[in-house]
Protein backbone atom coordinates (compact mmCIF):
# COMPACT_ATOMS: atom_id res chain seq x y z
CA UNK A 1 0.00 0.00 0.00
CA UNK A 2 2.66 2.38 0.49
CA UNK A 3 4.52 2.12 -2.46
CA UNK A 4 0.80 3.35 -4.50
CA UNK A 5 0.53 6.19 -2.16
CA UNK A 6 4.61 6.82 -2.38
CA UNK A 7 4.87 6.38 -6.54
CA UNK A 8 5.44 9.82 -8.08
CA UNK A 9 2.63 10.75 -10.73
CA UNK A 10 3.91 11.27 -14.05
CA UNK A 11 3.34 15.22 -13.76
CA UNK A 12 5.47 15.55 -10.79
CA UNK A 13 8.14 18.48 -10.99
CA UNK A 14 10.99 18.88 -8.58
CA UNK A 15 11.63 22.29 -7.88
CA UNK A 16 15.54 23.09 -9.16
CA UNK A 17 15.32 19.43 -11.34
CA UNK A 18 14.69 20.69 -15.52
CA UNK A 19 12.21 18.98 -17.37
CA UNK A 20 10.55 18.24 -20.55
CA UNK A 21 6.78 19.25 -19.99
CA UNK A 22 4.04 18.59 -22.28
CA UNK A 23 0.36 20.26 -21.77
CA UNK A 24 -2.24 18.99 -24.01
CA UNK A 25 -5.78 21.13 -24.65
CA UNK A 26 -9.00 19.01 -23.72
CA UNK A 27 -9.67 16.64 -26.00
CA UNK A 28 -6.82 17.84 -28.62
CA UNK A 29 -9.03 20.71 -29.60
CA UNK A 30 -7.14 23.19 -31.90
CA UNK A 31 -7.60 25.99 -29.42
CA UNK A 32 -3.61 27.49 -29.98
CA UNK A 33 -4.14 27.75 -33.66
CA UNK A 34 -4.88 31.55 -32.81
CA UNK A 35 -2.13 33.51 -31.95
CA UNK A 36 -4.14 35.41 -29.02
CA UNK A 37 -4.38 32.04 -27.37
CA UNK A 38 -0.32 31.53 -27.60
CA UNK A 39 0.37 35.04 -26.65
CA UNK A 40 -1.65 33.98 -22.97
CA UNK A 41 1.16 31.43 -22.64
CA UNK A 42 3.70 33.65 -23.64
CA UNK A 43 2.38 36.67 -20.90
CA UNK A 44 2.45 33.72 -19.03
CA UNK A 45 5.91 32.82 -19.33
CA UNK A 46 7.11 36.43 -19.22
CA UNK A 47 5.17 37.06 -16.16
CA UNK A 48 6.74 33.79 -13.96
CA UNK A 49 9.90 34.55 -15.05
CA UNK A 50 10.24 37.81 -14.05
CA UNK A 51 8.91 36.43 -10.89
CA UNK A 52 11.91 34.04 -10.92
CA UNK A 53 9.47 31.15 -10.05
CA UNK A 54 10.51 29.71 -13.76
CA UNK A 55 13.55 29.28 -16.29
CA UNK A 56 12.50 28.51 -19.61
CA UNK A 57 14.89 26.64 -22.08
CA UNK A 58 12.91 26.52 -24.85
CA UNK A 59 9.40 25.88 -25.72
CA UNK A 60 7.15 25.07 -28.46
CA UNK A 61 3.33 25.97 -29.20
CA UNK A 62 1.13 23.35 -31.00
CA UNK A 63 -2.47 24.00 -32.51
CA UNK A 64 -3.52 21.52 -29.30
CA UNK A 65 -0.50 21.08 -27.14
CA UNK A 66 2.74 22.72 -25.96
CA UNK A 67 6.11 21.28 -24.91
CA UNK A 68 8.65 23.16 -22.29
CA UNK A 69 11.93 22.27 -21.12
CA UNK A 70 12.16 24.36 -18.03
CA UNK A 71 12.93 24.32 -14.26
CA UNK A 72 10.95 25.68 -11.63
CA UNK A 73 12.60 27.95 -8.89
CA UNK A 74 10.00 27.87 -6.17
CA UNK A 75 6.37 27.57 -5.45
CA UNK A 76 4.15 30.75 -6.62
CA UNK A 77 2.69 31.19 -3.28
CA UNK A 78 0.97 27.99 -2.02
CA UNK A 79 0.64 26.46 -5.62
CA UNK A 80 3.28 24.96 -7.73
CA UNK A 81 4.12 27.15 -10.90
CA UNK A 82 2.99 24.49 -13.42
CA UNK A 83 -0.56 24.62 -11.42
CA UNK A 84 -0.50 28.78 -11.53
CA UNK A 85 0.30 28.89 -15.11
CA UNK A 86 -2.39 26.10 -16.37
CA UNK A 87 -4.75 27.90 -13.91
CA UNK A 88 -3.97 31.13 -15.25
CA UNK A 89 -4.26 30.45 -19.10
CA UNK A 90 -7.24 28.54 -18.71
CA UNK A 91 -8.72 31.92 -17.26
CA UNK A 92 -6.98 34.08 -19.58
CA UNK A 93 -8.74 31.08 -22.34
CA UNK A 94 -12.41 31.74 -21.10
CA UNK A 95 -12.21 35.44 -21.36
CA UNK A 96 -11.99 35.24 -25.01
CA UNK A 97 -14.62 32.43 -25.99
CA UNK A 98 -18.01 32.81 -26.77
CA UNK A 99 -20.70 30.40 -24.72
CA UNK A 100 -20.90 28.59 -28.50
CA UNK A 101 -16.91 28.07 -28.29
CA UNK A 102 -16.95 27.57 -24.37
CA UNK A 103 -19.33 24.55 -24.66
CA UNK A 104 -16.63 22.27 -26.31
CA UNK A 105 -14.58 22.42 -23.33
CA UNK A 106 -17.69 22.04 -20.54
CA UNK A 107 -16.46 19.74 -18.04
CA UNK A 108 -19.50 19.72 -15.45
CA UNK A 109 -17.06 18.66 -12.73
CA UNK A 110 -18.18 19.98 -9.17
CA UNK A 111 -15.17 22.40 -9.22
CA UNK A 112 -14.72 24.23 -12.56
CA UNK A 113 -17.17 24.15 -15.65
CA UNK A 114 -14.88 24.29 -18.02
CA UNK A 115 -11.79 22.58 -18.95
CA UNK A 116 -9.07 23.72 -21.20
CA UNK A 117 -6.23 21.65 -19.85
CA UNK A 118 -6.29 17.52 -20.11
CA UNK A 119 -5.21 16.67 -16.59
CA UNK A 120 -1.66 15.00 -15.48
CA UNK A 121 0.05 16.89 -17.98
CA UNK A 122 3.53 14.70 -18.54
CA UNK A 123 7.06 15.59 -16.94
CA UNK A 124 10.10 14.14 -17.98
CA UNK A 125 13.30 14.72 -15.50
CA UNK A 126 16.26 15.52 -18.19
CA UNK A 127 18.60 13.93 -16.12
CA UNK A 128 21.76 13.95 -18.44
CA UNK A 129 22.94 16.56 -21.63
CA UNK A 130 21.89 13.90 -23.83
CA UNK A 131 18.58 13.71 -23.16
CA UNK A 132 18.01 17.37 -22.43
CA UNK A 133 19.46 17.87 -26.46
CA UNK A 134 17.32 14.95 -27.75
CA UNK A 135 14.13 16.75 -26.14
CA UNK A 136 15.29 20.28 -27.55
CA UNK A 137 15.64 18.83 -30.90
CA UNK A 138 12.28 16.83 -30.65
CA UNK A 139 10.95 20.24 -29.53
CA UNK A 140 12.29 22.29 -32.11
CA UNK A 141 11.78 19.63 -35.14
CA UNK A 142 7.41 18.82 -33.62
CA UNK A 143 6.15 21.74 -36.35
CA UNK A 144 8.04 20.78 -39.42
CA UNK A 145 6.88 17.15 -38.86
CA UNK A 146 4.78 15.38 -41.88
CA UNK A 147 1.71 15.37 -39.40
CA UNK A 148 1.60 19.31 -38.38
CA UNK A 149 3.67 21.00 -41.76
CA UNK A 150 3.91 23.90 -40.01
CA UNK A 151 7.22 25.11 -40.43
CA UNK A 152 9.57 23.80 -43.43
CA UNK A 153 12.46 24.66 -40.92
CA UNK A 154 13.29 24.90 -36.93
CA UNK A 155 13.98 28.36 -37.41
CA UNK A 156 10.58 29.42 -38.79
Amino acid sequence: MDKLFGARRKNFIEIGKIYFWTATINKWQKLLAKDIFKQIILSSFEHLSKLNKLDIFGFVIMPNHMHAIWRTNELNGKETVQGSFLKYTAHEFKKLLNQNELNNYFSGSTNKNYEFWQRDPLAIPLYTPEVAYQKLDYLYNNPCTAHWQLATEPEE
